[in-house]
C-alpha cells in the first residue's frame, strides 16, 4: 500500500511527541503505523468486497469439505495504480484506497485437506497472503504453510514475490516451488533468488508442458505453453481441476492468432476461463509502439469470441489488466460493453467453488 504524504512536522509550532522518551516515540510510531497498515488492509478488503456482489457467489454452506478459488489480484505486473503515474487513469487510485487492484494472482484453497496453492507469487505477495489467512483461514493450525506456488513466467509480477519467502521476510522452510524448466533454471542460476534454494527456503518442483500435476485425490493443475515475450523463462497457462469445475488461469499471451491452439476449443473444456486482459484496444499507451509489449487487446478477444454462443462467452473473465485499461474501474463505461457483450472482468475477491 502506498503511504499518504504527511505534513511537514517542521512548521508545526509543537511536535507531538517533543516530551516523550525517544525510546516510547519510536514505539508509539510503531504502534499507529501497525495500526494504519491494519487499517488500510480492513478497509481495502472489506471496501471491494463490499461492493461486488460475486464474491460469494458460490460459496456454499459446507464450506468444511469444497475446494475455493479466490482472485487475489485483477492488475498487471506493476498493480494499480502505477508507480510515478500521476495521469487520470491513477489519480483516484492514489486518491482512494478500496479501488485500488493487487497484481493478478488466484490462490485454492482445499477446505478438507486444508491445503492452500497460489498460482504466481507476485509483488503483493504480504497482503494478499493476509487477505487470504483473513477469508479463508486453514480450520487446523497450519497458519503461514503454503503448500505450494506455481508460476507462470519470469516477468516481475509473475514471480519477485518470492523474496518474501527468505531469511529477511518470513523465513520459509522448503516452500514447493512448482515451475518449467527455464523458469526453474533461472531462479537457480540468479540471485537473489538461488539464495531461497540454497537455504532451502523453497523448494523447486519441475513442470512438464501437459504434463498434469495431482495435488490430492479432488485437485490436479496442467500447464499449457503460450507464446509471450520468452526473455528468461517459458511461459505458461494453468488448468485447475477440481471435482466440480475447471478454470483456466491464462494471465499473458501475446496474441490468440499466435498460439498452436485454439483458445475457443479451451474455453470449451472449462467452467471458467481467465484470460489476458491487460490492454483494452490498441493506442493505449501514447508514444510507445504496442506492438513490442504484444497483448490480445479486449476488443480483439470480444470480436473473436462474438461467434460463441452466450453460454461459452460468460466463462470469459478478463484478467491482468494494465493500469491504463479504464476497465480496471468497476462501473466503468468500458466494463459495461466487456459485460454487454456477454464476458466479464474479474474481481477481487472474488471466488469459485470448484
Amino acid at each position: 500500500m502506498k503511504s499518504s504524504n504527511h505534513d511537514n512536522l517542521k512548521t508545526q509550532k509543537v511536535h507531538p511527541f517533543q516530551d516523550v522518551p525517544s525510546r516510547l516515540k519510536y514505539k508509539s510510531l510503531g504502534v499507529l503505523r501497525r495500526r494504519a497498515v491494519s487499517l488500510i488492509l480492513c478497509c481495502t478488503v472489506c471496501g471491494w468486497l463490499a461492493k461486488d456482489s460475486r464474491c460469494d457467489e458460490t460459496t456454499t454452506t459446507d464450506n468444511d469439505q469444497n475446494i475455493e478459488l479466490a482472485v487475489l489480484g485483477t492488475a498487471q505486473d506493476a498493480g494499480y495504480p502505477q508507480a510515478d503515474c500521476l495521469k487520470p487513469c491513477c489519480q483516484r487510485a492514489w486518491a482512494e484506497p478500496t479501488i485500488r487492484r493487487w497484481v493478478s494472482c488466484v490462490a485454492v484453497v482445499d477446505h478438507k485437506t486444508n491445503e492452500r496453492f497460489i498460482f504466481d507469487c507476485t509483488p503483493d505477495f504480504p497482503i494478499q497472503w493476509q487477505w487470504l489467512e483473513m477469508n479463508l483461514p486453514p480450520r487446523a493450525k497450519t497458519k503461514g504453510r503454503i503448500d505450494g506456488i506455481f508460476l507462470t513466467h519470469a516477468h516481475i509480477g509473475h514471480y519477485t514475490g518470492l523474496m518474501h519467502l527468505g531469511r529477511e521476510a518470513m523465513g520459509t522452510k522448503d516452500v514447493p516451488v512448482y515451475a518449467m524448466p527455464r523458469m526453474k533454471q533461472f531462479l537457480t542460476k540468479n540471485g537473489p533468488w538461488s539464495q531461497l534454494v540454497s537455504l532451502s527456503n523453497i523448494k523447486l518442483h519441475d513442470l512438464n508442458a501437459d504434463v498434469t500435476i495431482q495435488l490430492n485425490q479432488r485437485l490436479s493443475v496442467t500447464p499449457i505453453l503460450v507464446p509471450h515475450r520468452d526473455e528468461f523463462s517459458e511461459t505458461v497457462a494453468f488448468i485447475i481441476r477440481g471435482p466440480n469445475k475447471t478454470v483456466l488461469f491464462l494471465p499473458d499471451i501475446d496474441k490468440w492468432a499466435r498460439w498452436d491452439r485454439s483458445i475457443e476449443k479451451i474455453i470449451a473444456q472449462v467452467d471458467i476461463a481467465f484470460l489476458d486482459g491487460t490492454f483494452l484496444s490498441n493506442g493505449e499507451l501514447p508514444g510507445r509502439d504496442m506492438s513490442l509489449i504484444p497483448h490480445p487487446f479486449i476488443q480483439e478477444s470480444i470480436k473473436l469470441f462474438s461467434a460463441l454462443d452466450e453460454t461459452e462467452r460468460k466463462k470469459v473473465r478478463f484478467i491482468h489488466l494494465n493500469h491504463t485499461n479504464p476497465a480496471i474501474r468497476e462501473g466503468s463505461a468500458e466494463e459495461s460493453q466487456i459485460q454487454k457483450s456477454g464476458m466479464q472482468v474479474a474481481r477481487q475477491g472474488e471466488k469459485i467453488e470448484l
